[in-house]
């Protein structure tokens, strides 16, 4: 089995993982969209713990070379804080699906341990990413690690109200709302 087609497997896994959560990880469904048997799964990934563990890796270090990228480009903090729930917008963009590891946190109780850590993972970078940008708005404040949560749990709560009305346009407004508030600088 070639490394291409277990990218094509974490493609087609990250995919249903947030359409469907960690539940829509089904061996078959995956094999049929790769176009190759379901017993070849298992020669990347011998359990549905250890495939849902390396969606959920993949899917926080995309996010995480995404959040750098963004702040290199972006030298000013307040508006790399605000340019940050951008990518929350493009999974709703993306048929309307929601961030992975959002929604297997609200799975998080039937989560492997494996998939639970890289999870966790996810969201500590999040966290650390604002703080560091929020630490640069205020340098007097160097540790904002509750208004950092605060945040990151905003912006996942919106994408998930839009979601739930398929409006990416509430979604924008409730952004706007807490760009309005000072929430987001």
């Amino acid at each position: 089995m070639s490394s291409s087609s277990r990218e094509a497997i974490l493609t087609a896994a990250r995919r249903a993982a947030q359409m469907h959560g960690y539940n829509g990880l089904n061996f078959r469904d995956l094999a049929k969209e790769v176009g190759i048997k379901a017993a070849s799964i298992y020669y990347h990934f011998p359990s549905k713990a250890d495939l849902g563990a390396a969606v959920a890796r993949r899917y926080w270090e995309d996010i995480r070379a995404a959040l750098d990228a963004m702040q290199a480009e972006t030298p000013d903090p307040r508006l790399c804080l605000r340019r940050y729930p951008e990518m929350f917008r493009r999974s709703l963009e993306d048929g309307n699906r929601l961030c992975l590891c959002s929604f297997m946190s609200a799975e998080y109780a039937d989560l492997p341990d494996a998939v639970r850590h890289e999870v966790q993972t996810f969201a500590d970078i999040n966290v650390a990413w604002l703080d560091t940008v929020l630490s640069a708005i205020d340098q007097a404040s160097p540790h904002n690690t509750g208004w950092a949560s605060a945040i990151f749990a905003a912006v996942s709560g919106a994408q998930l109200m839009a979601r739930s009305r398929a409006d990416i346009a509430l979604f924008d407004e409730i952004i706007d709302s807490y760009c309005r508030s000072g929430l987001l600088g």
